[in-house]
């Protein structure tokens, strides 16, 4: 999930209101029995990258990045208990009693338990985004899929916000995306869903509903599948 998203129409923090959608949301989808693991990035709050071109060390700007993809976490536990769902915070970086110490038993304990499992703090490495701690995650509890939430309705081919012409792909290989230079998330991550056969679809997740019509078999969002 998108960390920047959280915000809404505010230039910074967290919206209750977007934060009680994302919730509703995925309440929905929880009550199916879908297993859900979440990984949500910090952008709302603080970016390594951008850090780093004002000033700031990498190392630590990245650091603080972690820091606040953990603040995101809680905030999503916290409204998801006020809508009667079990959540757990793990954290790949050591912040008891905030978060949990992350391990892949722990997380699947949870999840068969019916817990949403919340990842935060990235992979607790510098250099690496949120979106290689979600295909790490997804690899690592052998997910079915990852879902890429975003404020965009798919991958197209070009950026539809500077080109008009630009039109949407329901389908595409992780080939054609290469082949296309189309730039989906960091390339570290995308590698690692391809080599590991996790399919991704990208889709609009701050549209009301649209989680759980894509769990449900709606062509929402757009497939990257291995061929």
């Amino acid at each position: 999930m998108s960390g920047e998203s959280l915000q809404g129409s505010q230039k910074y923090g967290i919206s209750t209101e977007v934060l009680q959608s994302y919730a509703e949301q995925i309440k929905a989808v929880a009550a199916g029995g879908v297993q859900i693991g979440i990984v949500i990035g910090g952008g709302n709050i603080f970016r390594g990258l951008q850090g780093a071109k004002r000033g700031f060390d990498r190392v630590k700007g990245d650091q603080m990045g972690m820091l606040a993809t953990i603040i995101n976490s809680i905030a999503l536990q916290s409204a998801l208990e006020d809508n009667g769902v079990k959540a757990r915070v793990l954290t790949s970086i050591r912040t008891e009693p905030i978060g949990e110490y992350y391990s892949k038993d722990r997380a699947l304990e949870y999840m068969e338990a019916g817990y949403v499992v919340i990842f935060g703090g990235g992979t607790s490495n510098p250099y690496f985004s949120t979106d290689s701690a979600a295909a790490l995650r997804g690899v690592e509890i052998e997910a079915d899929v990852l879902l890429k939430g975003t404020r965009v309705d798919g991958i197209y081919t070009a950026d539809p916000e500077k080109d008009p012409t630009a039109t949407r792909f329901d389908t595409i290989t992780f080939d054609e995306v290469y082949e296309r230079n189309l730039h989906i998330m960091d390339m570290t991550a995308f590698t690692l869903c391809r080599e590991n056969g996790l399919g991704i679809i990208v889709f609009d997740m701050d549209t009301p509903g649209n989680l759980g019509r894509l769990l449900s078999g709606e062509q929402i969002g757009t497939l990257v599948k291995t061929n």
